[in-house]
């Protein structure tokens, strides 16, 4: 396989400087834990490794506000006092923080870019996917929105139709918010309800501005809803939309916060079922968008078992060499969680749960609360886009 043909694997040591300190939810040790098995499982040999640059202010204005990212510059020299979402719990300032937000974003874009330029077939930049941060405002653990300025440097460039998809636990709000009335993105999202989590928004009736209705989807989740009726969700929503809306481009972020075991979220998808939401993001980036993938991290605080087993799983199935769920973590990796934890690490890279699901053509059943979820976000998108809500 030779160099232009791998995927590109955007990571550098230097991404770990993302740290919100001790105690924070967002640790860099679920980074450095990822990419520590990926290399245990020999993938780094299947990937070009890209090390990103942080990017520049123009890059940013694409999204962000000069006023807000001077804010953010100033923080971090002990500048102004906290505003603009800065400060507190949730963001509090540390060391560095505009360059090392701001590197977050040049792998996003870079990878973006070499899928969109041909360069990559797809690209993967897991400590990306920063979805909640706003034109001019941090939210949500996310200083600067990654995803956002990567989709709109590929605009800038000629794109016409990128779909984003997002299944984190938490309504990507910052990147919908971004495109609102953007006709040329088309946003999915299918999160846990903003009623029961943070930031309280994505529902049904939210599908985008007047100049592009349908540009945005939005499926929000009772809590506990698991692995079947989660996949069921991608397969009746996002499949139908891609099919119809042929992308160009396709660009999903992975939050494993989905999880059962994560501390701040109340939903169950299993290890298992967000490998098969990987795959099945990357069948659908194979039959309508000619293969043009770019897949982000996002969420995720369960640090050493969850994040990075779904990551890597992320990262194996960009680089098309899907891991075996029975595979063991290789020992080099649970001695390493040892020595850094005193802990044991998971045994293996499944939870046993198999994956699969009951398809939307086998029909609705108005007692299940995921179907009816799902029905209600077809209705309310599906007859923007010329698609008959209750036929596939």
């Amino acid at each position: 396989m030779s160099a232009d043909e791998r995927a590109a694997l955007l990571w550098t040591p230097e991404l770990l400087g993302y740290d919100f300190g001790p105690g924070h939810p967002m640790s860099p040790l679920r980074l450095r834990l990822t990419i520590e098995l990926i290399e245990a499982f020999g993938l780094l040999e299947a990937v070009a490794v890209c090390a990103p640059e942080p990017a520049d202010d123009e890059l940013l204005r694409l999204v962000h506000e000069q006023e807000y990212i001077d804010h953010v510059r100033a923080e971090d020299a002990g500048g102004p006092p906290y505003a603009w979402g800065i400060g507190g719990t949730d963001n509090p300032v540390f060391t560095d923080m505009h360059e090392a937000s701001a590197r977050i974003v040049g792998g996003t874009v870079e990878a973006v870019r070499s899928v969109w330029r041909g360069e990559r077939k797809r690209a993967v930049n897991p400590a990306g996917g920063m979805h909640h941060a706003m034109a001019r405002a941090a939210a949500g653990f996310c200083i600067y929105n990654d995803v956002a300025v990567g989709i709109a440097d590929a605009l800038a460039e000629g794109a016409e139709r990128v779909l984003y998809v997002d299944v984190d636990a938490h309504h990507g709000d910052g990147v919908e918010r971004a495109f609102w009335d953007d006709e040329r993105v088309l946003t999915v999202s299918i999160h846990q309800s903003g009623q029961s989590l943070f930031p309280g928004t994505g529902y049904p009736q939210d599908i985008g501005g007047p100049s592009a209705r349908g540009s945005a989807v939005n499926v929000p989740l009772p809590p506990r809803t698991s692995d079947a009726a989660w996949l069921r969700v991608i397969e009746a929503i996002v499949e139908p939309l891609a099919q119809e809306w042929r992308p160009q481009l396709i660009v999903s972020q992975h939050g494993a916060d989905a999880h059962g075991r994560d501390p701040i979220t109340d939903l169950d998808i299993s290890i298992d079922a967000q490998r098969a939401a990987a795959l099945m993001i990357e069948g659908l980036a194979e039959r309508y968008a000619d293969g043009r993938w770019v897949a982000t991290g996002g969420g995720g605080y369960d640090l050493v078992s969850t994040v990075p087993r779904a990551w890597t799983h992320l990262v194996a199935v960009v680089a098309g060499r899907p891991i075996d769920p029975e595979d063991a973590t290789p020992p080099a990796w649970r001695a390493l969680v040892q020595r850094l934890l005193g802990r044991d690490g998971p045994a293996s890279m499944t939870e046993g749960r198999p994956g699969t699901f009951r398809s939307w053509e086998q029909g609705y059943d108005p007692d299940d609360p995921v179907d009816r979820a799902i029905l209600a976000t077809r209705r309310a998108v599906f007859p923007e886009h010329g698609i008959d809500p209750l036929v596939r």
